[in-house]
């Protein structure tokens, strides 16, 4: 991601203690999962039902209390997972989520202020955008991978593909409202590189704690890369 990942203003642990950065958060797996936990002894067995399954990128969201107690316990006891926070909001959530051990970060949408740290932080993230205004002023940053979102709301494939020809420069992860029918759509196109879902985390395997019942469709959610 150019120079996302060489800054070194980072105001949250040092080099010696925060976690490895990856070189970009499209190139991880096909499908990412994103995660809401509201109950963070929920975290690390989820996270290894999902690298199990072959899905080793995971999106905690910030959206619950236990969102950063989760991503500690997954960078602590995961070491498989690459593990991340979503819907990061402003320059405290991206401090917050470095320090638990995210490594990578996404935000639903940007602004100056939070596009600042999310550049300092020194892993590699995904600003939200969903017209293609958004998506010059960003690549007028340097930045070229971005979210889409909300994917379908947005548009879907055929907001994507009107934007290939103009934009080739610009990869995207379309999140929001895709499923299991509808991600080889997205995966298909040239500047697509990864999508965000949920549908391998259904309400009620998690209240069960049917973590097999995960892994398996983790293992199908993979299995669209290949």
């Amino acid at each position: 991601m150019g120079d996302v990942t060489s800054a070194a203003s980072s105001p949250v642990p040092t080099a010696a203690s925060a976690p490895a950065a990856v070189p970009s958060v499209l190139g991880l797996a096909p499908v990412i999962p994103v995660v809401v936990l509201h109950d963070a002894a929920d975290a690390v067995p989820l996270a290894r039902a999902l690298v199990a399954g072959g899905l080793p990128a995971i999106e905690v969201t910030l959206r619950t209390p236990a969102a950063l107690d989760a991503i500690r316990a997954i960078a602590d006891e995961v070491p498989d997972a690459v593990i991340g926070a979503g819907t990061v909001l402003n320059p405290e959530q991206v401090d917050a989520a470095r320090a638990a051990g995210s490594r990578f970060l996404v935000s639903p949408g940007w602004s100056p202020r939070l596009l600042g740290a999310m550049r300092d932080s020194g892993v590699p993230f995904l600003p939200g955008v969903s017209t293609a205004s958004e998506v010059v002023t960003l690549l007028d940053e340097g930045i070229t991978e971005m979210k889409f979102f909300p994917a379908e709301a947005a548009g879907g494939t055929a907001y994507l593909k009107s934007l290939a020809a103009p934009l080739p420069q610009v990869r995207f992860c379309p999140t929001g409202g895709i499923g299991l029918a509808s991600a080889p759509a997205y995966l298909a196109l040239p500047n697509v590189g990864c999508v965000g879902g949920t549908w391998m985390l259904p309400a009620d395997a998690l209240a069960a704690k049917d973590w097999g019942r995960v892994r398996e469709l983790a293992r199908e959610a993979a299995a669209l890369g290949h």
